[in-house]
């Protein structure tokens, strides 16, 4: 913790991920108070195996607040991506389709770069505070109750915000009759590896093989992640390495046999189920939801913190405006203007699982449709684009 926490705050955050740092940092730029409650220690914040893929936006917001230094200096920037299906690739340039690109950098070090500015800053970020309850959204002073330190706490708000992820207390706040659950779990997980060899291609490869998806990333010019498909309740120490690497190697396969798969130690495995999820309403009361706290997509179109950091953008901007005149017409547009952009990005997210998964309970029609899709955006530009323009994100207020 970089100060003691108070006992009263303009804006309560409960989660300290990328989310609630994000939004902290630009309530700070803005003239808003706030404190950050996250329930993990520190060391498990900064280590968490996520995301590496960031939106043009993204990048954009951590760049005006100011955490930009090291992902400008080891980022990597990708102008465009490759699909791999039936034996051939084609690449999609975002650079030329779009006029942008997108950035090579994990959630890890995002979360450790906002994590360091906002305790050099000397700001209230508490970290193993056991959130309670969060109480009184309906009033005009909410409430957290959170244990800390072998002690319970009250820290009282003008508003609260739940960036405390699809398990935390913040979305319980909601009478349950409020709230509108939109679900869909896939028939397949992904299994996830990170191992010290440099990546096989510069670009990220989504790859249709005939027994399921993979995905060629990286974390660094020397470290690569790569997944593949499995079933769902896979054990990741089933699978040995070797099988690891063949698998991937056959997934990737071109018909001209051009491809070769850089193959070294893998340190680290795990496997992380397929879902969709949408909760609406996203505010109640003084409450506001953002990030996973009311919506999960798969990771095939690296959306998740995408739009969490596109929610809290959104949100800054409302709260800011309605605590400087108490104009409350940004704040009563915050749920419904970003769920029109999380819809827009969870249809996004379920065409690329679709299109590049073998569903196992799917048909030869099933198999066909996907790969008719594949080669629609192979022969189209206008796929291409439309494609691209989804991937690297959309700008706010678009959708």
């Amino acid at each position: 913790m970089s100060a003691p926490a108070p006992e009263r705050t303009q804006v309560a955050i409960v989660g300290g991920g990328p989310a609630g740092l994000m939004l902290a940092h630009l309530l700070r730029l803005r003239g808003v108070d706030s404190v950050v409650l996250e329930s993990r220690p520190r060391d498990r914040v900064e280590t968490r195996q996520r995301a590496g893929i960031l939106e043009h936006g993204t990048v954009e917001a951590l760049r005006e607040v100011g955490a930009d230094a090291r992902m400008d200096e080891l980022g990597m920037p990708h102008d465009g991506f490759e699909l791999r299906f039936a034996g051939r690739g084609v690449r999609v340039d975002m650079q030329e389709l779009t006029g942008e690109r997108v950035m090579i950098w994990a959630q890890t070090e995002v979360t450790k770069d906002l994590i360091a500015l906002r305790l050099e800053q000397g700001e209230p970020l508490v970290f193993d505070a056991e959130v309670l309850t969060v109480s009184d959204v309906e009033t005009d002073s909410p409430s957290v109750r959170y244990r800390h330190g072998g002690a319970e706490h009250v820290l009282h708000a003008d508003v609260v915000v739940g960036a405390d992820g699809s398990y935390g207390p913040s979305r319980r706040a909601i009478p349950e009759h409020l709230l509108r659950r939109f679900e869909r779990v896939y028939p397949y997980s992904w299994l996830g590896i990170l191992a010290d060899v440099a990546p096989s291609s510069h670009e990220l490869i989504y790859a249709r093989g005939r027994t399921g998806f993979a995905l060629a990333s990286m974390r660094s010019p020397s470290v690569t992640r790569a997944y593949i498909q499995v079933p769902n309740g896979t054990d990741p120490q089933s699978w040995a390495d070797e099988a690891i690497w063949d698998e991937l190697s056959d997934r990737f396969a071109l018909d001209d046999r051009s491809f070769r798969l850089a193959r070294g130690p893998i340190t680290d495995k795990s496997v992380t189920p397929m879902r969709s999820m949408v909760t609406e309403p996203m505010r109640h009361g003084r409450l506001f939801l953002a990030g996973d706290a009311a919506h999960i997509v798969p990771p095939t179109g690296a959306k998740g913190l995408n739009l969490a950091v596109a929610d809290v953008r959104v949100l800054a901007e409302a709260l800011a405006e309605w605590f400087a005149t108490k104009d409350e017409r940004l704040i009563d547009a915050y749920s419904p203007s970003v769920l029109r952009r999380v819809w827009r990005a969870s249809h996004f997210s379920w065409t690329m699982t679709t299109m590049l998964h073998v569903d196992p309970d799917g048909d030869p029609f099933d198999e066909q449709l996907a790969l008719s899709h594949l080669h629609h955006i192979e022969t189209s530009e206008s796929a291409r684009r439309a494609l691209a323009e989804n991937y690297r994100g959309l700008a706010l207020g678009a959708v």
